[in-house]
């Protein structure tokens, strides 16, 4: 392959110090404005571009991959996840694509733990009444009252990178880790966790004071959490979600949080992002939050860094670090 520069087109915005290095490895194409990319504009992109650089926030399906350009030859993902991307069809046409593992599991984790406490503990209700209008009346012994989580049951759903961090943060705190994968974590994970596996995931939920859902968004773990699992669920467990949204039945969840068949909710992620369910809005007893997970410095200068990896390696005639194949899916 020529040591020439590859027009690389990044549809957003990323941090100042890996599109700097951009520019100077690559003939880059940045996005100074961080519009996000239209249909027509990703269409625009793949006609013109050797390597794509896209977000979770664009949909490369059959479609648009259809469009490309025969120059096209790397998608190289800024995220973890890839159910944004057509991988099948985008293999199958000779592209190849890359993602950014690894790098995101602590701040994914210690956002789990923080929408634990907020639903628990209702930290964004008591912060809300000290606002402008301060309607605080001062210390009441039956106010605002949540629960303890220490000795409580967590649950873990996708015992991976993220769901062991996950593990090891809560039983700092205090909590009993249970967990379903699609198998037992190696026994020495599990003997320093003091994780008990569930092998069926409906026995497990039925009773867990907390579930935790850690695991990919794949046509396996689409609606996961059915309506029929939900109502598995305790009437006052709490659910927290810093994966995808499309793993919960969104609109069933809504309805119990309505009915207050459930403690609460702690959503990081939604089913058709960047739209948020008007019912989970509404809802007294959910803590919404707008895809932070992963969202520190340190995380996304570490995603841009594999991204260059990724097609720096690329572009050296060798096969990138971080390639994604259907079969991994």
């Amino acid at each position: 392959m020529s040591k020439r520069k590859p027009l690389v087109i990044v549809t957003r915005k990323l941090p100042d110090v890996v599109e700097t290095r951009m520019m100077e490895l690559f003939n880059a194409k940045l996005n100074s404005d961080d519009h996000p990319f239209s249909r027509n504009e990703l269409i625009e992109a793949v006609k013109q571009a050797e390597v794509l650089v896209p977000t979770v926030t664009d949909r490369i399906d059959k479609a648009v991959i259809g469009q490309a350009g025969d120059q096209l030859k790397l998608i190289a993902n800024f995220g973890t996840g890839v159910d944004n991307i057509d991988v099948e069809t985008a293999v199958a046409r000779g592209i190849t694509v890359t993602n950014t593992p690894g790098v995101l599991t602590e701040d994914t984790a210690d956002m789990t733990m923080a929408l634990i406490m907020a639903v628990a503990r209702r930290i964004t209700e008591g912060a809300a009444v000290i606002g402008p209008d301060n309607s605080w009346q001062g210390w009441s012994p039956t106010w605002m009252l949540g629960h303890r989580i220490w000795g409580k049951r967590l649950g873990i759903i996708g015992m991976g990178r993220i769901g062991q961090a996950v593990a090891r943060r809560a039983k700092a705190f205090g909590l009993q880790i249970h967990y379903h994968n699609r198998k037992p974590v190696h026994p020495k994970i599990a003997e320093e966790l003091d994780a008990t596996y569930w092998e069926s995931l409906d026995q497990m939920l039925a009773r867990m004071d907390i579930v935790s859902v850690n695991c990919p968004h794949t046509p396996a773990t689409y609606h996961l959490l059915s309506a029929r699992r939900l109502k598995l669920l305790r009437k006052d467990a709490i659910i927290v979600n810093t994966a995808r949204g499309e793993v919960i039945d969104e609109n069933a969840l809504a309805r119990m949080l309505e009915a207050e068949e459930l403690g609460g909710a702690g959503l990081d992620v939604f089913e058709h992002e960047p739209a948020v369910n008007p019912r989970l809005l509404r809802a007294k007893r959910a803590v919404l939050l707008p895809h932070m997970g992963s969202a520190t410095i340190e995380g996304r200068v570490d995603m841009g860094e594999k991204v260059i990896i990724n097609i720096k390696t690329w572009v050296d005639g060798h096969k990138p670090p971080d390639r994604v194949l259907p079969s991994m899916l």
